[in-house]
């Protein structure tokens, strides 16, 4: 199965992130995901069996046992790939406590023997993929009001023709 560890945004905050996707639609062409997939990715494991699966439940659960509470902050939008064909985020502000957890997730996975997509963690809410990116300024945004993440998720990943369909498989609740 297709799996990866992500911290889950809370409601309040996915409503807001899908208020930036819904101004920027107006003006940015591209497949804007539902609001029901935001998330942070603190490691993307790719196809993992059920033993190492159990294997990454205990990782997250270890690495969030030392885990200090996690603000999010937002700061801004970014994008992968090229103008005419990227991926649209919101750019989630690299503070210590957040860093510090992605850290000790990918500590703990390496520690069970599990790999994971070693690219350097960038914090970020994917909202659109395949999105044309204007050559004119963008609108004025106003992003989400800071927030604490409140639960770390083991997520299966089904690749479906609709995107991506994402199930929790096993949750750890962070520190308030």
């Amino acid at each position: 199965m297709r799996a990866f560890i992500a911290l889950e945004v809370p409601e309040g905050t996915a409503d807001e992130v899908a208020g930036v996707a819904r101004q920027l639609s107006a003006c940015v062409r591209g497949r804007f995901l539902p609001r029901s997939t935001y998330h942070v990715t603190l490691a993307f494991l790719g196809d993992v069996d059920e033993a190492e699966s159990r294997r990454a439940m205990d990782a997250l659960e270890a690495a969030c046992a030392q885990a200090e509470p996690v603000e999010l902050r937002f700061c801004g939008l970014g994008t992968f790939g090229k103008p005419h064909d990227a991926t649209l985020w919101v750019d989630v502000e690299p503070a210590s406590p957040l860093m510090q957890l992605a850290a000790g997730v990918r500590e703990r996975l390496e520690r069970e023997g599990i790999s994971f997509d070693e690219k350097p963690f960038k914090p970020h809410i994917t909202i659109a993929r395949r999105a044309a990116l204007p050559k004119r300024e963008l609108p004025s945004l106003l992003f989400p009001a800071p927030t604490c993440a409140q639960n770390a998720t083991l997520f299966k990943s089904t690749l479906a023709s609709e995107g991506a369909l994402y199930k929790p498989l096993f949750t750890v609740q962070l520190p308030a």
